[in-house]
């Protein structure tokens, strides 16, 4: 009877991580980000008081955790501000988003460090990234 109660207290324990769990979204893709079939879009170009402002956005790209696009507003070549468009609906990939935009802003490109805890979601961010540069020109 002395070990019932650690026995009841420890089982329930082990089980919160059960109960907390919240699974990823299985889009069907494979376990590595891939290029959606949409390619990145026409640049869209205005012009104000000698400075050109042009927004691309990204392709749509599969990943495990979900699609990811960006659309990237450039001010003559130099990037002036990235937009995730689509994103996984993930912890993580909530909490990588401002690094990579940050890192993205600071490194003026597509090659930028993948944030930890968010792999998968870094590798689309950074393709759909290339997509739009690519597509600028």
């Amino acid at each position: 009877m002395k070990r019932a109660l650690p026995v009841l207290v420890l089982s329930v324990a082990g089980l919160i991580p059960v109960w907390r769990y919240a699974p990823s979204h299985d889009t069907g893709a494979s376990s590595t980000a891939t290029e959606a079939a949409a390619p990145a879009s026409t640049p869209s170009v205005s012009s104000s008081g000698g400075s050109t402002t042009t927004v691309v956005s990204g392709s749509t790209i599969d990943t495990e955790k979900g699609p990811v696009q960006v659309e990237v507003t450039f001010d003559d070549d130099k990037i002036a501000s990235v937009r995730m468009v689509q994103q996984p609906d993930h912890p993580q990939t909530t909490a990588a988003v401002p690094r990579l935009i940050e890192e993205t802003l600071q490194a003026q490109s597509a090659d930028i460090d993948t944030v930890s805890g968010a792999t998968i979601t870094s590798d689309g961010y950074k393709k759909s990234l290339q997509a739009a540069i690519d597509a600028k020109g």
